[in-house]
C-alpha cells in the first residue's frame, strides 16, 4: 500500500507539471513538488479531482477570477491559492 501511495504522489507531481498552459504548469508543478508529500490521502483525492478540470477554468479558480463550484471548494484549493510561486523560483 505504501508503494501505491508513493507511485500516486509521483504521478500527481508529473501531471501537475504538464497540465496544458505554462502558467498552470509552473504553479501546480511547484506546488506539487513542495506539498504533495504533506497531503493526506483525502487531500490527494481532492487534488486529483482538481487536476481533471480544464486548465483555463482551474487557473481562474486559483487566481480568483472565478469562484469554483462548491464541490471543488476545499482545503486543497485554498492551499494552492495561498501558495506563493515566487517564493519557490530561483532568483
Amino acid at each position: 500500500m505504501e508503494i501505491r501511495s508513493a507511485e500516486r504522489r509521483k504521478r500527481l507531481i508529473y501531471r501537475s507539471a504538464y497540465t496544458g498552459t505554462k502558467e498552470t504548469d509552473l504553479l501546480l508543478g511547484h506546488f506539487a513538488e513542495q506539498n504533495i508529500n504533506k497531503l493526506t490521502e483525502k487531500q490527494l483525492d481532492e487534488y486529483e479531482d482538481l487536476l481533471t478540470i480544464e486548465d483555463p477554468r482551474l487557473y481562474k479558480w486559483i487566481t480568483g477570477m472565478e469562484n469554483a463550484p462548491e464541490q471543488y471548494q476545499g482545503e486543497v484549493l485554498e492551499l494552492i491559492k495561498n501558495f506563493k510561486l515566487s517564493d519557490h523560483l530561483a532568483s
